[in-house]
């Protein structure tokens, strides 16, 4: 028998981890430059945001960008484009430094008042089968610390912001495993 959990998708229903969910929400409440980086304006800004501090140039180091400075006064000046593996570390260093920049921020925001309420959308069902189907009602959670879901989402680290988004949809109770994987989520604060 299938695990239902990670194979929910062999009878047809449609939707992801709630931990990834959440994750995009935080990335669209941290702002930041919405030009992609293949695009001129997208990559002079990204390069501008991470050449200005050293923890921007160890952002890059730690995407894996390793160029001469004389190589990134030409990408800053726009005189020579960097290859599309590069861009991709650039597009890399940019978010997992932006993250960190505003996770202090974010963490306040969402702590304040007692806490955020998330609106949870289950598995999307539509095109399983009806005698497959579960019972899944839209839920309401209000996470009162967000403290290692937005540590994990700093980082990076997705294993461990799954781990914190799980240890959050507990409080659902005996019915939280229906929750693991969902259409979307909502909040702000």
């Amino acid at each position: 028998m299938p695990d239902r959990t990670h194979e929910f998708g062999l009878f047809g229903a449609q939707g992801e981890r709630g931990s990834e969910a959440a994750a995009r929400v935080l990335d669209s409440l941290a702002g930041g430059i919405s030009s992609p980086v293949s695009s001129g304006r997208g990559l002079s800004a990204r390069l501008r945001y991470l050449t200005r501090s050293k923890a921007g140039y160890e952002a890059m180091k730690q995407a894996g960008i390793s160029v001469t400075s004389r190589t990134m006064k030409r990408w800053l000046a726009g005189t020579q484009r960097p290859n599309n593996a590069n861009l991709e570390k650039i597009d890399r260093a940019y978010w997992s430094f932006r993250r960190q920049n505003v996770a202090k921020y974010l963490l306040k925001r969402l702590n304040s008042r007692g806490g955020t309420r998330v609106e949870i959308h289950p598995l999307d069902q539509s095109r399983v089968l009806v005698p497959r189907q579960r019972v899944l009602e839209y839920r309401k959670l209000n996470i009162r610390h967000w403290d290692a879901i937005i540590n994990a989402w700093a980082k990076g680290d997705s294993r461990m912001l799954d781990d914190a988004w799980i240890d959050q949809m507990v409080e659902l109770g005996s019915q939280w495993g229906k929750y693991e994987y969902v259409t979307s989520v909502g909040f702000s604060a």
